[in-house]
């Protein structure tokens, strides 16, 4: 699954960690996430989702 994460997190200038922080996961989670590694389960997808103040398909896509 492609997502947009890194960008929506460099846009707000936080690194892995304080992502990770205010999405309660490991910034391993966030970096695995980010490079598509894994793809969130879909309460945390929702938790990003509101973080961003975007609809999920907005930050996720099928690849």
């Amino acid at each position: 699954m492609k997502n947009r994460l890194k960008a929506l997190r460099a846009e707000r200038g936080w690194n892995q960690a304080e992502l990770a922080e205010r999405l309660e996961v490991s910034r391993q989670s966030v970096n695995a996430i980010e490079t598509g590694k894994y793809d969130p389960s879909l309460p945390l997808a929702f938790k990003i989702a509101r973080l961003f103040g975007q609809p999920i398909e907005a930050i996720f896509q099928d690849q």
